[in-house]
């Protein structure tokens, strides 16, 4: 082979630069996907992530809410499995024997055989009737809904986690404003007091007072700073393949209300995923006294055979009888005696059953001391929130009002820095507040089973 300037390709470059094609080929397409896969991962900057959309991608993400997930999905196959135990069996069976015979006879030499070749081709239908396959699907049904109950505890738990870890976050960064505004604030008054002591109308104290708590907020936002990108990073651990991404949060506009007590008693009575799961063990727990009990009563075993089972492999035989036919059995098992291991069997199960009873009444107990508690811390916080509000004007008035008085040497610098210490931690109670509230409201919800 031949290029244009006359000279010979060898095979080896041919078969390198073949390797190189598909080589360039190959990484091309990777990268194509990666970056389909990454443009699907990453969120639009102009749009912000709403909280239903955080634990969209937090139920995507997180791998205790999928394992979950799977054992339900596995629990409700188990039901299905049970339940074809309930119905016929059919099979269809082929099996050919050879036997030796003794010289110049036609007769096998091993009694339990028919003939010296024999063919078999039969479809099977087997049927096994008794209370234990009755019970195998009551707990089937019982573990299936318990598996369900058990992922609806997950994913409220995740939604619960990651309603505080939005909250907070959003937090971490009005803190953040809050310290940038602080700092501002205290440059502004270092300089009043550098002019009023340039002015000989304050001491130089006051000038060295308002360096240091300038000072103080640096430090103050460098640590914002730092709580800020940790809040982001830990929501971005449940959001995204790389918890680096960029997003922003959408802020609700106002927090929501609380439901009633009453609503709340009869929202949890009706939906608790806990007492849900509790309910579903209890079932099982009486399902595995009903499998051990059915081991004293018979099964009855029915078996029907269609097809051949003939010296030949042949619907007619060579005297022209028929070789296709069908035989029926049906079969009695009638428990007698097995050394007290079914009265065993049956006493370990109620064992079980009595502590299942008493884990459902703890959890009962349990759920009403949760509600009362979350209840009261809800509806506490919620109460604060206009509290913290009003705190934050007062703090602020008291901040300017301050500054004016300074300005005409009535207040000392002490006053001033105590009012910026003041507006700073009312500011920074009232993100707590709001955290506080959400992080109870989901408490309350995942009792209640209403998030």
């Amino acid at each position: 082979m031949r290029h244009k300037s006359g000279q010979c390709w060898r095979a080896d470059d041919c078969r390198s630069l073949a390797i190189l094609f598909l080589a360039a080929m190959a990484i091309g397409f990777a990268g194509a996907q990666a970056t389909e896969q990454g443009s699907m991962a990453r969120p639009d900057p102009g749009k912000p992530i709403a909280l239903e959309d955080a634990i969209r991608r937090a139920e995507a993400n997180e791998p205790a809410f999928a394992a979950s997930l799977a054992e339900s999905r596995a629990a409700g196959l188990d039901s299905s499995i049970a339940r074809s135990g309930l119905l016929p069996g059919v099979q269809y069976h082929n099996q050919t024997l050879y036997t030796q015979t003794n010289r110049g006879q036609t007769v096998p030499r091993f009694i339990a055989n028919n003939a010296a070749r024999e063919y078999t081709s039969q479809a099977v239908v087997n049927e096994t009737l008794g209370l234990g396959q009755l019970a195998g699907v009551r707990r089937a049904d019982a573990a299936a809904a318990r598996a369900a109950a058990e992922l609806e505890i997950a994913r409220r738990g995740l939604t619960a986690a990651v309603t505080g870890l939005f909250y907070g976050s959003l937090a971490a960064e009005k803190k953040l404003a809050v310290a940038e505004r602080a700092r501002a604030e205290a440059a502004e008054f270092t300089s009043l007091t550098n002019k009023r002591e340039q002015a000989r109308e304050a001491a130089h104290a006051d000038a060295v007072k308002a360096q240091l708590a300038e000072q103080q907020r640096e430090r103050e936002l460098s640590d914002a700073r730092v709580a800020a990108e940790k809040a982001r990073l830990e929501l971005g651990v449940l959001l995204f393949p790389d918890p680096r991404t960029p997003y922003v949060l959408a802020a609700p506009d106002a927090a929501p209300e609380l439901p009633t007590h009453a609503e709340s008693e009869q929202a949890a009575a009706r939906s608790n995923p806990e007492l849900k799961s509790a309910l579903a063990a209890l079932g099982v727990s009486n399902a595995d006294v009903l499998a051990a009990r059915a081991a004293y009563l018979p099964d009855l075993g029915l078996n029907v055979t269609y097809g051949i089972d003939a010296a030949q492999f042949a619907v007619n035989g060579p005297d022209h009888l028929r070789n296709l036919g069908y035989s029926a059995s049906v079969t009695l098992d009638i428990p007698v005696w097995d050394w007290l291991a079914t009265g065993h069997k049956v006493k370990q199960s109620e064992i079980r059953r009595d502590a299942a009873k008493v884990a459902l009444t703890a959890t009962q107990r349990r759920l009403i001391a949760r509600l009362d508690e979350a209840y009261e811390e809800a509806a506490a916080a919620r109460e604060q929130l206009a509290s913290l509000d009003a705190s934050i004007a007062t703090a602020a008035e008291s901040l300017r009002l301050t500054k004016l008085r300074y300005t005409e040497g009535e207040a000392t610098v002490l006053e001033v820095v105590d009012a910026q210490n003041a507006l700073v931690v009312a500011e920074n109670a009232r993100e707590d507040g709001r955290v506080r509230y959400q992080a109870a409201r989901a408490d309350l919800e995942t009792i209640t089973g209403t998030m």
